[in-house]
């Protein structure tokens, strides 16, 4: 059975069950700072599995994408160990339990119509306290009693260990699935169900208290089930991956085998070429930070792998297309990326390359300092600089050291390491999935906050929770308190900030009571207004007026709506490739970052701000619609690929040329926008650009301003008209030009004349001169050329000139050739005088600079470096 055909048998067949089939969920979640990256199925399901909210279902199915790293050093060397794969689930939020679970996993693995499996190749665990699940598999699915196996909380506990170790929290037992290979001694981990019965509070006994709801969380990999019915031992031979592991071997220059010298490697870079394909597909480009800094190092392990093999060129951005293919069933957008995708993956090969080569000069120093010193070891302290400084893998420079039958301290490197994530804060990402808070306390009464702001500027809404120092509280009396409070309703005109779009402002007001609202925030289905009271008791249960500023709003929703006629423009003069990845919109101001990896060029900004403007203009009519998410696909509207959209979408259309999927305040038509002007354009990161652009009165104002800018210097530069401006600034150029050229003429006849006044200065001894000499405002150019010329006239000669230029320090030594060969050496002679000014240099033995923090001991400095050198001449 191929792998899609797997994928779509075990959906089809939840979905008779009663399961609501979900799409998956994206591979980096928005608004949940417990994960980097989506770890398993049951993340998407967050709420439903807490009880909070109302449940739109309460059984589901899903093939969700999952990245881990947790397991990276087993990628390639075991069987089924990947980075990125897919999670087959089947989900109950309080509605069947064990025995439905654990016979719908039977019948889809045993029954001929789904899998057909030999019943006598599957084994199963469950958790010896567990009689339940016990019972079911050998009563009632009738397995023997040798083919169960009761193992303890670590091995079949969720969380592993939580009734002696904890956390406290939602929990419960096991029960794991295994296939046995024909012809093997082994077995293979296809399925875990995981039955969630328990909430622990505190150390045992008697901790683990049973939930009210019950619920089903399980697990089975599309990989692993698939290398077991297509009869393959390793999840790398599998229909989707065989191929692309063919495709690495052929892009490093060898031939792939599973058992070949190079097949880890291979492996590898076919497991993280697939990982870092999805997470770019998402907007995650490689870059220092959280999810960014995860796939860098993906990235450059995988180019790595192949360095090591001997292919030294960019290669992995060429592997793309067949991610792109192995995955076009279930993810066919990713076909429209590849191109965009390369490129961002090419340019961090290029860098990363160029960093080894660096790299590698360090690493040979190194090497030689541990052989000169006698040791077989290499420093951690020196490989982990290499590593954090240089970008330089601790995996690369193992490989190397060990072609020097050299090794690497990695326990002092990994202390470094450690330590190093716990202050950037990259390990401090706890799993705290089930964590609850405020907000979750209101969910248990109120199913979230009717917005009627697309409509209403001003409505009448019921208090339902009074946030304050991150607890909830029944009322709130201090008038003027410091730290702003969250005031939650139960129905609000105000927007939450979301889709780049800011929150709103304005009041709640009732009889004796005003609140300000500095801010809307948006937490699930609930809008957060965060403010301070300035007059009355605000309570729970109270009704208010809440109005929003109305002139605020309408400045917000010119500059969303300016926002989609930028990105329709984006497409026509920049590319369809173009797509946005990330906003900003707030009064009459919006930031639209898009694809792009080179700059705009001038051309297409006026191109692309002419677009927008014919189109406002236009005076299009603007609607939006909620309908199917398949059905507004279908009608051409932008769906980004990696975002996460409901089943049901608002769809904002302007006229016949824009169709985005948005969820934002809009105008009534594009007219309404009035005006648009871009005002600039820049990188933000590799691969992403980023147009700053205002609207409506602010783009008026900016215009105005810049007017009077240009008529303060036309006067200022004494030109009739602002269009004289560029004949008279290039006028002044030239005049400029001129009075340089004159200044020159005259320093070098200066310097001709400094050149003879320090020869006379000169100390000789015996046929050499030493000159000495503080100059002041000669900059670096000026002393080579009075050293060059001082060295020429004078033959045997040694020179050592100081200068001062506002605060910096410049002392330049200079010796002629004889005096070299002598034993002489012109960057001793720099250090020795630049130390008496509190500096220091260095340079070649011939010439050589130094800079000073104390331009007061200059004198000092020079007459101390002059003494020095007529003594080495004298000894």
């Amino acid at each position: 059975m191929k792998t899609d055909e797997l994928r779509e048998k075990y959906l089809e067949f939840f979905e008779t069950k009663g399961c609501v089939r979900r799409p998956s969920d994206v591979l980096v979640p928005r608004g949940d700072p417990t994960v980097l990256f989506t770890p398993a199925g049951m993340n998407q399901f967050k709420d439903q599995f807490l009880g909070v909210g109302k449940l739109d279902f309460t059984r589901a199915t899903t093939c969700q994408k999952c990245l881990r790293t947790g397991d990276i050093e087993n990628v390639g060397n075991t069987a089924y160990h990947h980075t990125f794969f897919e999670m087959l689930g089947n989900f109950s939020f309080g509605d069947y339990f064990k025995n439905d679970a654990i016979h719908w996993a039977w019948e889809f693995l045993t029954d001929k119509k789904w899998l057909g499996l030999d019943p006598q190749r599957l084994t199963v665990t469950v958790f010896q306290e567990d009689e339940e699940a016990y019972g079911i598999w050998h009563d009632k699915i009738g397995l023997s009693a040798d083919r169960i196996t009761r193992d303890n909380e670590h091995e079949n506990f969720w969380p592993a260990g939580a009734p002696s170790e904890g956390p406290d929290g939602v929990c419960g037992p096991c029960s794991e699935i295994f296939y046995h290979p024909p012809g093997s001694s082994g077995n293979v981990e296809i399925w875990n169900l995981v039955f969630t019965q328990f909430n622990r509070v505190g150390d045992p006994p008697d901790n683990l208290r049973p939930l009210p709801k019950k619920n089903i969380d399980t697990g089975m990999g599309l990989e692993r089930t698939a290398a077991v019915l297509q009869g393959h031992e390793s999840n790398f031979e599998i229909d989707t991956l065989r191929p692309l592991c063919e495709a690495s071997a052929a892009a490093v220059g060898v031939k792939y085998a599973y058992d070949s010298p190079h097949g880890r490697a291979v492996r590898r870079i076919a497991d993280h070429v697939r990982a870092v394909t999805f997470a770019i597909s998402e907007g995650v480009l490689p870059d220092r930070d959280r999810e960014r800094y995860v796939i860098r190092q993906l990235l450059r392990r995988a180019v790595m792998e192949g360095f090591l093999i001997g292919q030294h060129d960019p290669f992995l951005h060429t592997l793309v297309p067949n991610v792109a293919e192995a995955m076009q069933v279930p993810y066919p957008e990713l076909g429209k990326e590849t191109e965009k995708i390369a490129e961002a993956i090419r340019d961090e090969e290029e860098q990363f390359l160029g960093t080894v080569e660096k790299g590698l000069h360090k690493l040979d120093s190194y090497i030689e300092k541990a052989r000169g010193d006698g040791k077989s070891v290499l420093s951690g302290d020196d490989v982990f600089d290499l590593h954090q400084t240089d970008g330089f893998l601790i995996e690369l420079t193992e490989a190397v050291a060990a072609k020097h039958n050299l090794s690497v301290d990695r326990q002092r490197f990994n202390a470094r390491m450690q330590r190093h994530l716990q202050d950037s804060g990259r390990g401090a990402f706890a799993d705290k999935v089930m964590a609850a808070g405020p907000l979750d306390a209101i969910r248990e009464t109120q199913a979230g906050t009717d917005f009627v702001g697309y409509d209403e500027t001003a409505s009448t809404g019921k208090v339902v929770g009074i946030i304050a120092e991150g607890r909830l509280i029944d009322s709130l009396e201090e008038v003027g308190h410091d730290d702003p409070v969250g005031v939650v309703l139960d129905c609000t005109p105000f927007y939450g900030e979301a889709g780049g779009q800011v929150g709103d402002t304005g009041t709640l007001t009732a009889t004796g009571l005003q609140f300000d609202v500095a801010d809307t925030q948006r937490e699930g289905d609930y809008m957060v207004h965060i403010g301070h009271l300035k007059s009355g008791t605000l309570q729970l249960g109270m009704e208010v007026t809440a109005e929003i500023d109305t002139q605020r709003r309408a400045g917000i929703r010119r500059a969303h709506s300016a926002t989609h006629l930028l990105h329709h423009a984006l497409h026509k003069y920049v590319g369809e490739h173009a797509l946005q990845r990330g906003s900003k919109v707030d009064r009459d101001t919006l930031r639209f970052d898009f694809s792009q990896p080179r700059p705009v060029t001038s051309e297409q900004i006026s191109q692309i701000e002419d677009e927008v403007n014919r189109r406002i203009a236009e005076g299009a009519a603007v609607s939006a619609e909620i309908m199917e998410l398949k059905e507004a696909k279908k009608l051409g509207a932008m769906a980004l690929f990696g975002e996460k959209y409901p089943d049901r979408v608002r769809m904002v259309s302007m006229g016949d040329f824009s169709k985005e999927l948005c969820g934002g305040t809009h105008l009534v038509n594009t007219g309404q926008v009035g005006l648009c002007k871009i005002i600039s354009e820049e990188g933000t990161q590799k691969g992403v650009r980023r147009i700053t652009a205002l609207t409506g009165e602010r783009a008026l104002e900016k215009i105005r301003h810049d007017e009077a800018l240009l008529k303060e210097l036309a006067q200022q530069l004494k030109t009739p008209q602002p269009d004289d401006l560029p004949q008279r600034v290039n006028a002044l150029q030239e005049e400029l030009k001129r009075l340089k050229r004159e200044l020159s003429k005259q320093t070098s006849q200066s310097a001709a004349s400094a050149v003879d006044t320090m020869l006379e200065n000169a100390i000789s001894v015996g046929d050499v001169k030493i000159v000495g000499h503080e100059a002041r405002d000669w900059d670096v150019e000026m002393i080579r050329a009075q050293i060059d010329q001082i060295r020429r006239s004078a033959g045997s000669s040694a020179v050592l000139i100081g200068s001062i230029t506002g605060d910096k320090v410049i002392l330049i030594a200079g010796l002629s050739k004889d005096l070299v060969q002598q034993g002489l050496n012109a960057s001793d002679w720099v250090k020795t005088a630049a130390k008496i000014a509190g500096g220091g240099g260095g340079g070649r033995p011939d010439f050589a600079q130094a800079g000073a923090k104390h331009p007061e001991k200059l004198g000092e400095a020079i007459a101390h470096g002059t003494k020095w050198l007529q003594e080495q001449l004298e000894k």
